[in-house]
């Protein structure tokens, strides 16, 4: 089984380091890094770089494909190859996973018309505008028998020991989450927007906000939006027709 995690500049580590800690315990298993070319690619932070092991062209059918996301994934969601790798390995895997705002990018690729999906929640509006049905209240959602979407970063943990449990069955999964002894007792309990004070919404908010301020993100985001009205316009006209 090949299992592509596509990494791109600015994704997010714990977005394709959970999922990734559990699946590459399943047997008979290739993880690939997979981006345009082969090296080293820097995280939203600017200090962790993780190599790309392989090339889009050398990744052309998976079994999995996993998309992380990350600050600069508006930027990303306009890559016409990145859109294109994604429905081409779309057509044959068994998976299409996507954590965090990865899903803004299943969605510009048109995989998620019609079909409920989440993101972090600060991205989850932005699935509608491209056809998909948001949900902000499930950790997990399963748009279809093969696409399925997770909330932001650390749901990538759950995300990655649900495929396995469905890829390798529950004991499987069990024995992975207790090897990686996952057994979550945060020492505060503001992890959903439904938990949160106003004021930690208001802090979390300001300090992704430092990330999203900065002129490129501003203008992948407005570019992506416009993108998107677009194609809604030309879907309406068509529909006239």
């Amino acid at each position: 089984m090949q299992v592509a995690i596509m990494l791109y500049p600015g994704f997010t580590a714990l977005d394709f380091i959970g999922p990734y800690e559990s699946l590459r315990w399943l047997p008979n298993t290739e993880i690939r890094f997979v981006w345009h070319d082969v090296g080293p690619i820097a995280a939203d932070s600017a200090v962790l770089l993780v190599g790309a092991t392989h090339s889009f062209g050398e990744t052309p059918c998976p079994d999995i494909v996993l998309i992380p996301g990350g600050f600069s994934t508006m930027e990303h969601a306009r890559d016409p190859k990145v859109l294109d790798w994604v429905r081409n390995v779309h057509r044959t895997s068994t998976w299409t996973a996507s954590v965090c705002s990865g899903s803004v990018i299943l969605a510009a690729a048109g995989l998620l018309d019609g079909k409920r999906a989440t993101s972090h929640w600060a991205a989850v509006p932005l699935l509608r505008t491209f056809g998909a049905v948001p949900v902000a209240d499930e950790r997990i959602v399963r748009a279809d028998d093969t696409i399925v979407t997770c909330a932001g970063v650390s749901a990538g943990i759950d995300l990655g020991l649900w495929l396995v449990g469905h890829i390798g069955g529950a004991a499987k999964a069990k024995a992975i989450q207790l090897s990686m002894e996952y057994d979550p007792q945060p020492p505060f309990d503001s992890g959903h927007m439904s938990k949160a004070s106003a004021g930690t919404k208001a802090l979390a908010t300001a300090l992704m906000g430092r990330e999203l301020v900065k002129p490129t993100a501003l203008a992948a985001s407005a570019a992506l939006l416009w993108d998107a009205a677009l194609r809604s316009a030309r879907f309406r006209r068509a529909g006239r027709r």
